[in-house]
Order: C-alpha cells, then sequence, then structure tokens
C-alpha cells in the first residue's frame, strides 16, 4: 500500500525522548510505513525511508508517463501516417483530464484534511514566478481561443479534435494556475503518496506538452500558407480569419514558456511534500527587491533598452524584407557587442563585492533555491552551445569578413557574460540575510509608510513631493556603498536582460 494517513505513533523506548522533544502539533504527523520498511524500528529513519521511497515511486511514474509520450510524438514526427497529430493531441487530453481530476481532489480534499498543511515554504513561489505563470497562461488562454476560431472557420477542413484538444487546454491551464497560485508554497502532511504522484503526472503533461510545443511543424505550416497561401486548408478574405491565424502564430511561443514555469512550480511542490520546516525558519525575513535607493541602474538600463529597442524594430523591418540589407546586421551586432561587456563587468564587480562583504553562505536545504541553479546552468549550458556552434561555423568559413567578424564577437561575449553572470546570481542567491540589511529596509519602509499614511492635499502636493524626494535622496545616502553598488549593479542587468531576450 503506497498511501500515507494521519496516525499516532506508538511511543517505544528507545525514541520517548525524541518524541517528547519534538513540537506538539507536528509529532503526531508522520508517514505511514512504506511496506518494505515495516520493521524499521526508528520513527526518524522509517519517515525518511519512506519519504524516498514514495519520491521514488511518483518519479517513476513520471518517467514512464514521459517515454510514452516521448514514443507517440517521436512516431508522428518520423511517421505522420501511423501516428497522427490528432492521436497525440487525444492522448495528452486524456492526461490532461487525469491532472484535472487530481488538482480538483487536492482542492477540495487534500488540503483541507485537519494538519494537512502544518507548514508552507516561504521561498517557493515568490509573486513574480506566480505572476508569470497567470502571464503566460493568459497568453496561452487566448492563443487556444484563437486556434478554436480559426478550426471553426476552417471546419471543412479540420477535424473536431482541432476544436476539443484546445477547449480541453483552455480547462487545464486556468485549473492550473489557480492552484499553482494559492497552493505553490505547500508543504502538504497528509496523503504524501498520492500527492506526489499527482504532482509528477501533472509535470509529466507539462513536459509533454512543451515538447510537443516545440516539435510541432503545424506552426510553420501555418506561416507558409500566410505567406505563400500553398495549402488547400487556407483563410478565406475575411478579417476575421486572419486576426485568428495571425494571433495563433504570434502567441505560440508563450504556451511553451507557461509549461516550462508549471513545470518548476510543480517540481518544488514536489519536493516539499511531507517537509517540516522548524519554527527558527518558518517566517524568515523576506529580501525585498526595491527600487528605493536606485539611481544610475535604472538610468543606464533604460537608456539600453530605449536603444535595443529601436534597433531591434529596425532589424525587424530590414531583415524581413525581399531585400536584406546588410548594414542593419552591422548595426545589431554592433549593439550588442558593446552592450554584453557592459553587463559582464557589472556582474564581475558584484561578484567582487559579494566575496568582500563576508557574508555568511546559506546551508540550510532549500528546494526552490536547488531548482533554481539548476535552471540557470541548464539555460546557460544551451546558450553557451549554441554559440561554440556559431563559433566553429564562423572560423570554419570566413572569419575576416566584416559581419562574421562582428558574429563571432558576439559569440565569444555572449559566452563571457553568461558564465560571469550566473557566478554572480548563484553567489547572491547563497548569501545570508544580514542583520544590517534588514535595519536598512526597516528604516526605509518606516520613512515611506510615514508619507504613505499622510492625506495629501492639492495645495499640499508640491511641499510633499519635495519632501519625499529628499527622503529619497537620504536614504540612498544611508546606504552603505557595497548594498549600493549591488542595487545599481542587479537594476542595470535586469533591463540589460530584458532587452537581451526580447
Amino acid at each position: 500500500m503506497l498511501g500515507n494517513k494521519v496516525s499516532r505513533q506508538k511511543p517505544c523506548h528507545h525514541c520517548k525522548s525524541r518524541s517528547a522533544a519534538a513540537p506538539p502539533d507536528t509529532s503526531t504527523i508522520h508517514y505511514e510505513k512504506f511496506w518494505l520498511y515495516r520493521h524499521c524500528s526508528s520513527v526518524q529513519q522509517g519517515d525518511r525511508q519512506a519519504q524516498k521511497a514514495g519520491q521514488l515511486f511518483s518519479g517513476l511514474l513520471a518517467m514512464n508517463v514521459v517515454f510514452l509520450g516521448c514514443a507517440f510524438i517521436s512516431s508522428m514526427i518520423f511517421n505522420h501516417i501511423a501516428i497522427t497529430l490528432a492521436e497525440v493531441w487525444i492522448l495528452l487530453s486524456i492526461l490532461k483530464v487525469l491532472c484535472l481530476c487530481w488538482i480538483i481532489y487536492y482542492l477540495l480534499g487534500t488540503s483541507r484534511q485537519p494538519h494537512a498543511v502544518l507548514h508552507r515554504d516561504s521561498h517557493a513561489g515568490p509573486i513574480w514566478i506566480r505572476g508569470s505563470v497567470l502571464l503566460f497562461g493568459s497568453c496561452s488562454v487566448l492563443l487556444n481561443s484563437f486556434q478554436i476560431g480559426y478550426s471553426t472557420i476552417l471546419i471543412q477542413c479540420k477535424s473536431k479534435v482541432d476544436i476539443l484538444f484546445p477547449s480541453i487546454d483552455i480547462l487545464f491551464i486556468c485549473t492550473q494556475a489557480f492552484f499553482l497560485w494559492h497552493h505553490s508554497k505547500d508543504c502538504i502532511q497528509v496523503q504524501h503518496n498520492l500527492t506526489r504522484c499527482g504532482l509528477m503526472l501533472t509535470i509529466a503533461t507539462n513536459l509533454l506538452l512543451w515538447l510537443l510545443a516545440v516539435t510541432n511543424d503545424t506552426i510553420h505550416m501555418e506561416i507558409e500558407s500566410q505567406l505563400r497561401e500553398t495549402t488547400s486548408c487556407t483563410c478565406p478574405n475575411t478579417t476575421i480569419c486572419k486576426v485568428f491565424q495571425k494571433g495563433y502564430i504570434l502567441l505560440y511561443p508563450f504556451n511553451t514558456e507557461y509549461c516550462l514555469v508549471c513545470c518548476s512550480v510543480l517540481y518544488v511542490m514536489w519536493k516539499n511534500v511531507g517537509r517540516r520546516i522548524s519554527h527558527h525558519h518558518s517566517s524568515p525575513t523576506k529580501a525585498k527587491f526595491k527600487l528605493q535607493g536606485v539611481v544610475f541602474g535604472p538610468l543606464l538600463g533604460t537608456v539600453a533598452v530605449i536603444i535595443g529597442i529601436c534597433v531591434f524594430m529596425l532589424y525587424q523591418i530590414q531583415a524581413t524584407g525581399s531585400v536584406p540589407n546588410r548594414q542593419v546586421f552591422v548595426m545589431y551586432y554592433s549593439y550588442y557587442i558593446v552592450l554584453l561587456p557592459l553587463m559582464s563587468v557589472g556582474a564581475v564587480i558584484g561578484t567582487i563585492i559579494h566575496a568582500l562583504e563576508k557574508r555568511e553562505l546559506d546551508t540550510l536545504k532549500n528546494p526552490t533555491r536547488s531548482l533554481d541553479v539548476i535552471l540557470l546552468m541548464g539555460a546557460a549550458l544551451g546558450q553557451i552551445g549554441m554559440c561554440y556552434f556559431s563559433i566553429v561555423a564562423l572560423v570554419a568559413t570566413d572569419p575576416v569578413d566584416l559581419l562574421n567578424s562582428l558574429i563571432l564577437s558576439y559569440s565569444v561575449l555572449l559566452i563571457f557574460q553568461t558564465i560571469t553572470q550566473n557566478v554572480f546570481i548563484i553567489d547572491g542567491l547563497h548569501r545570508q540575510h544580514t542583520s544590517s540589511s534588514k535595519e536598512e529596509e526597516m528604516k526605509e519602509q518606516q520613512i515611506h509608510e510615514g508619507y504613505d499614511q499622510r492625506r495629501v492635499s492639492m495645495i499640499e502636493l508640491g511641499q510633499e513631493i519635495r519632501k519625499v524626494s529628499l527622503s529619497y535622496i537620504h536614504t540612498y545616502s544611508n546606504l552603505t556603498w557595497k548594498r549600493r553598488a549591488l542595487r545599481e549593479i542587479s537594476f542595470f542587468l535586469v533591463l540589460c536582460n530584458i532587452i537581451v531576450s526580447i
């Protein structure tokens, strides 16, 4: 039997002192012993072994689901006749329905049981992650709506699955987004194995949806039909059909981002199943990133973003034309050759400042931080791999050419920037939040709360703006030069990464 339940463990002679020392609210919550370990004498050891066994079983379940889905998707890629896209959609629809059943059961049943959520991981599901889930989820819902409208107009050459699959996907996206928004921090203490299996099944489904979105060539066929109108199933000369088709093409990348973000949040929840957080670390002071005390970072970053958007717009207009202009490519890569060294220098200086601060490292186990490091390194490996392929290709052709030289320099600088920025971020993730910085943030919060609580009339508006400005300058001057420099560098890198990702 793989289920877990809330039960009261009989005291034994060698663990009475340990049970007595435990908090009264958590001492009665423990794993039901896994069948392989029923003869374990230690309660703590038995719980740990049951936890490992539950993780192993749920991981095997996800692995089998992913392998099955990969077999379907790969068969569709290499043989469209044997396995069609509609059959892959049917498999994924079945998985979505199973995930929906489990999510609804968790919302209405598991999470409402007594002692279900005694602990919440304050590091899991930060607001920007949950905001990303809502943003990408909303775009994915709009994408599926466009797909339904497009398939409805072309119903004569589309199957009913083309309408059914996005309809189920909308329900799945909305339910999953609601679940992650409200329960991403849960450290569930009941029904451990059922919860783990449900989470792993949902992760596997999102991975398969991402894999299908990446490998499916239907979007490329739609783009070609839009440009050339060579396929038999094309839009009639109506505005609404063109809008549905254009929106489907433009919103397509958001669906892949949504699947990846959901996988990361679900994985942290899976790691937190049965996790017990001590009272000392249950509600730590949150290190909030504030604009207050930052001047030059936002200014330089905003300039970089404005220039980058202008360069990008010129690049898109010229590069997609009938006769691409060579000069626009030179301008495009020249911009990044200037920007990337600035980002690298900022990351190196930030890493040096981290070393000068001499803060203690946070060695506590943190599933969220571990996942952040894994995702950073995984994304860096893909970026660095692409750059090295570009370097080999350019060296093997004509590295003396001006444009090739710019692209070669761009690839080398991007490798260096990716490495230095990841070192800076990972080093910052493992730094403890010192009491001095806490006091600084408390002072800043008190200053602004004092002004926020005052009711300002129209006559006093100019005077109040002047006081707030003086308060801002005073707070900025009270920050240490290390804290000030780190804030400037961090905000500059945030804005620069936005334009680089665009």
